[in-house]
């Protein structure tokens, strides 16, 4: 069984593995049901979505009627006005059938305007903190793709009292010294002020290759091997205060959840191990903080 941890200082113990609900963005009722089922039985009781995740929103919403009391529920709105964020935040609810969420995160948040625009007195900031104080949102958070997204992180933070962020972590992402030393910095103020850490991208393999065939479920593409899949996950679960948002390849999501149910705090693979797998299955940095920052 995945293990649970504090989820920063919401009160909450959450799965170590929370599920990403962009895996669900095109699925049918059937299979949504089937990989939300699946997730829960290892012990997934946090799930994660987005109002712009395809029709995600929508097929879970018969899973949750049977199952809303079990799971911190997570969604994100990707609006910077006021107006336009809680119009979305409602639209949220209505989709999943739901009469609040545990957390409402501000989407990508890592542009300089659209940050000046988010957290404007009519900004986004400010009207989802208005949905808190009527009870629609139980916490806000805010999250991000790029090498940029960390050290923007750390100046949301020092605007507003955020009660988690999420970022990507994997090997391949640390081994450029700068965002290794942005990460640091950022869990360390995250562990000061009790924020929860999510991170994402941990089992990437890399940019799509032109020539790269077969279905893609997924923006980036995944390893597929097990063996690399179980140290590309036990190299973000065995740190401490660290959860890891699953992959939007549902195809490999038992893979991660048999790969967390085996991580523990204090076993992180070795350098030397990751490093012979980027060799071996042509692992890349899915950013470079340039050309490649943009999904």
């Amino acid at each position: 069984m995945i293990e649970r941890a504090p989820f920063g200082r919401t009160g909450h113990l959450s799965s170590r593995v929370i599920f990403g609900g962009a895996a669900l963005g095109a699925m049918t009722q059937e299979r949504a049901t089937a990989t939300l089922d699946l997730a829960f039985a290892a012990g997934v009781n946090h799930l994660d979505t987005a109002h712009s995740y395809g029709h995600a929103e929508d097929v879970m919403r018969p899973w949750l009627a049977q199952h809303r009391s079990e799971v911190f529920l997570a969604t994100k709105t990707g609006e910077r006005s006021g107006d336009a964020a809680r119009a979305q935040l409602e639209d949220s609810l209505r989709r999943m059938d739901v009469d609040k969420v545990e957390l409402i995160q501000l989407h990508n948040l890592v542009e300089p305007d659209e940050w000046e625009q988010a957290f404007a007195p009519d900004g986004a900031v400010a009207a989802l903190a208005q949905a808190r104080d009527e009870g629609l949102v139980d916490f806000i958070g805010v999250t991000g793709h790029g090498l940029r997204i960390v050290d923007m992180h750390l100046e949301s933070l020092e605007r507003f009292d955020f009660d988690s962020v999420l970022f990507p972590v994997n090997a391949a992402l640390l081994a450029i010294g700068s965002y290794r030393t942005s990460v640091e910095r950022l869990i360390e103020v995250c562990a000061e002020h009790e924020v929860a850490v999510q991170t994402i991208k941990s089992i990437a393999r890399g940019r799509w290759s032109d020539d790269a065939t077969g279905p893609r479920y997924s923006w980036y593409e995944p390893l597929r091997d097990a063996e690399a899949i179980d140290r590309a996950v036990r190299f973000v679960l065995g740190r401490p205060g660290v959860f890891l948002n699953s992959t939007s390849d549902a195809t490999v999501l038992p893979l991660v959840l048999e790969a967390a149910a085996r991580a523990r705090v204090g076993d992180v693979p070795s350098d030397e191990e990751m490093s012979a797998d980027a060799a071996a299955f042509g692992v890349t940095p899915l950013f470079d903080g340039g050309l490649l920052e943009r999904i």
